[in-house]
């Protein structure tokens, strides 16, 4: 995967929806370490992205004697961006989680994802938003509202404001990364998107470390194995793994339809959040949660008319 461009369209599409699968699985894995493992979310992001960065490096040097990685490979802005962009994105996501449930947190965030993502391709990159694209922005909001207004706030996943807005700002990092790494993807740069990966963890482990520190670092020891065994899942599968495939596939896929993917991930997350975690939808919850990901609907339809006009454009242009 040391080049991007060798990696076709449908390919990336199906790497990123693995990612977004496995994502699914980070926020039930969070909230179990929450309850038996005495850490809280700025001590649960470092050790993710801790073990995720080792991993990443493990699996670079192990490869290293098949392809050549430069550390030059992928443009120094890019790397600090991303990296402080999943650090907002890590530890929000699971400060949100700990404040309103995994369900809501994870609808929130990835729900508003592709609405704000395409309105910085927008400012970033020339992409139009259209008619479907203020159709989705309204939608969304209005399904944000539902669920913000909706919620009794009380426990088993109930919506709480704060819980919301934390959701938002995680969705504002996920969508820079995005945006950020399409763009690279346009403009022809050639990167490792595992080295990418182990940079990104890195300047995010750094960043969360003084203070998942100040929040008390280490698990309690009673219930340790099964902390650990939580901890290396979690650092190998939804994050080395997952952002290996999630960088690859969205450098050659388009910024939004990758946006519209990753909502593969609150589905399984809602999936597991009430067969495993024992949460509770409320009618206020589901109401909100299909306006929301409708409006998205809206934007992937959107985003697959203007593909496919590109597509058809570039083909009568051929001599």
């Amino acid at each position: 995967m040391s080049n991007h461009h060798a990696l076709s369209v449908g390919r990336g599409l199906l790497y990123v929806t693995f990612a977004a699968t496995a994502w699914g699985t980070a926020g039930a894995a969070a909230s179990l370490l929450y309850a038996g493992s005495g850490l809280g979310p700025l001590a649960l992001t470092f050790w993710r992205s801790a073990g995720g960065a080792l991993l990443l490096f493990a699996a670079l040097r192990l490869g290293r004697g098949r392809r050549r990685v430069r550390a030059s490979s992928a443009p120094v802005g890019q790397i600090l961006v991303t990296g402080l962009g999943l650090t907002v994105f890590q530890a929000a996501y699971f400060c949100s989680v700990a404040a309103t449930g995994l369900t809501v947190a994870t609808v929130v965030t990835l729900g508003s994802g592709p609405v704000l993502i395409a309105l910085g391709a927008r400012l970033t990159l020339g992409e139009r938003l259209g008619r479907g694209g203020l159709t989705a922005v309204g939608g969304a909001l209005a399904g944000l509202a539902v669920l913000v207004l909706g919620g009794d706030g009380g426990a088993d996943g109930q919506v709480r404001p704060a819980g919301v807005a934390l959701a938002l700002l995680s969705a504002a990092g996920y969508a820079c990364v995005t945006v950020v790494t399409r763009r690279t993807g346009r403009a022809g740069g050639d990167f490792d998107p595992l080295l990418m990966s182990l940079w990104s963890f890195a300047i995010c482990a750094v960043c969360v470390l003084p203070f998942a520190v100040g929040e008390g670092l280490l698990p309690q020891a009673h219930g340790l194995g099964r902390t650990a065994v939580l901890l290396a899942y979690l650092a190998a599968v939804p994050t080395a793994l997952a952002y290996g495939l999630y960088f690859a596939g969205a450098a050659v896929v388009r910024a939004a339809t990758v946006s519209v993917v990753a909502l593969i991930e609150p589905v399984s997350a809602a999936v597991l959040a009430v067969s495993v975690l024992g949460e509770r939808l409320v009618g206020a919850t589901v109401l909100g949660t299909v306006v929301l990901l409708s409006a998205v609907a809206v934007l992937g339809l959107q985003e697959a008319r203007q593909g496919a006009g590109a597509t058809a454009e570039a083909g009568t242009a051929r001599p």
